[in-house]
């Protein structure tokens, strides 16, 4: 009985040192490495939330036909996803979940032997069923928004005009959240591409049905970039799948201008980001999440960043309403964000949320801003939001565009029939809500 017993306290002390010791590895691609001819996943891989897994080594230009790329595209912030171009205007793309996707040009043919775990997608673009919100801005940017046929978010829950106006003339229309699409409609559609968060990784049975009914599937990852202009990059991933390559780098310099101009020399001021759940319980993000490197790109300090690392999969922590208060009470600003929770519209509306906000320094100084609504849908514009988040800082309201200053008064209600969106998509949809992530490459 005692060998027993010695032996299984053995097994057990074995399996914890290895999960103590397993390391965690961020989405690194070296564009200069030569490609891999080893189509297996790489074992260095980040455990991004349920079914998501980020590899650190993901790039493999190996078709499997025995082409050679003439040229990799030279990222600058990026860090999830690569392209290799071959003669004749293919284009690969590799992205940090281990998938790959072949960029068929108009009148051109799949490649014969084409190894058959990559995606052919062929141009032009058309008639794709869009379930990542964040992603729409980044089609806008480009103008090419109209590749959008079926929504898979419903017409009031996009702030876009042009993609409510696009659904209210018919142009697009509403097939089905990511979990439970209407197959016949996308069918009947002609729907060619499903662009889908990495929510659909909860749902294996959709994306297989997708599949099996030939619709390739195509997942966003840009928001587990970790450099907040690695978001933006993504614009020009897009532009090669629509053929807009020199437009994307125009947008993306667009934005890198924009955090250029910042004096971003430190403010030695501290910003607290936070919203209250339905509970009333704080919830921040954790320290070095991408909400946070735009405050610190900001030239502020995130009030936050003495606490613990959130738990793994998680950008978000809550905090009991004393560890809030010890930590934020003499923070310089205080950014609530709505994007989350809508039913903030003045200082009144943030103070019934907690009396106890009142002693707050930002309060009593009239530093407290809200998030815009619309501003976890405007990736594309980080640079400008990062812009804002400096302006907040130095304390001026002069073109400010996705924050706005708390006063007494209370504005319009929002549009949205909902006040409180606690948008429980894993929130990965969301820069500013509580989505899944990991250190190096966010969800």
């Amino acid at each position: 009985m005692r060998d027993g017993r010695t032996r299984i306290a053995r097994c057990l002390a074995a399996l914890l040192g290895v999960l103590l010791v397993a390391p965690l590895m961020s989405c690194a691609p070296n564009a200069a490495q030569s490609p891999s001819s080893d189509n297996a996943q790489s074992q260095d891989a980040t455990q991004a939330g349920p079914h998501t897994t980020l590899m650190s080594d993901f790039r493999n230009a190996d078709l499997g036909c025995g082409w050679q790329p003439t040229g990799s595209m030279e990222l600058r912030h990026a860090r999830c996803f690569t392209v290799d171009y071959f003669e004749g205007g293919y284009a690969l793309i590799c992205t940090a979940d281990g998938s790959r996707y072949l960029v068929i040009p108009p009148a051109k043919e799949v490649p014969e032997g084409l190894s058959p775990d990559i995606v052919a997608l062929r141009q032009p673009l058309s008639d794709v069923y869009l379930a990542a919100s964040d992603t729409l801005c980044l089609l806008e940017a480009l103008d090419a928004q109209d590749v959008v046929s079926v929504s898979g978010i419903e017409r009031d829950d996009w702030y876009s005009e042009r993609m409510q106006q696009a659904m209210d003339q018919g142009r697009v229309v509403y097939g089905g959240k990511y979990r439970t699409p209407d197959y016949e409609l996308l069918l009947g559609k002609g729907v060619r591409l499903a662009l889908e968060s990495t929510m659909i990784n909860h749902a294996p049975t959709v994306r297989d049905k997708l599949k099996e009914l030939g619709i390739p599937v195509f997942v966003e990852l840009s928001s587990y970039e970790d450099d907040p202009l690695g978001r933006v990059e993504w614009v020009r991933l897009y532009g090669t799948l629509l053929n807009k390559d020199e437009q994307a780098v125009q947008v993306l310099e667009q934005q890198e201008r924009q955090v250029e101009a910042i004096d971003a020399h430190p403010t030695g001021k501290r910003m607290a980001f936070f919203y209250f759940n339905a509970n009333g319980t704080p919830v921040v993000r954790k320290p070095g999440d991408y909400v946070t490197k735009m405050i610190q790109m900001a030239g502020g300090t995130y009030a936050f960043d003495g606490l613990e690392q959130a738990a793994a999969g998680s950008s978000t922590t809550t905090l009991t309403m004393e560890q809030f208060y010890a930590t934020a009470k003499d923070a310089d600003v205080l950014v609530y964000n709505t994007s989350i929770d809508e039913e903030v519209r003045s200082l009144d509306d943030l103070l019934r949320k907690s009396e106890l906000l009142a002693d707050f320094k930002a309060v009593k100084s009239g530093d407290v801003w809200v998030t815009e609504h619309n501003m976890y849908q405007q990736m594309v514009e980080s640079g400008d939001i990062i812009a804002d988040l400096n302006r907040a800082l130095r304390g001026t309201d002069e073109g400010v565009t996705h924050l706005r200053r708390l006063t007494a008064t209370v504005h319009a209600p929002a549009s949205a029939p909902s006040r409180m969106r606690l948008r429980a998509r894993s929130l990965r949809e969301s820069p500013l809500a509580g989505q899944s992530q990991t250190r190096g490459c966010e969800r």
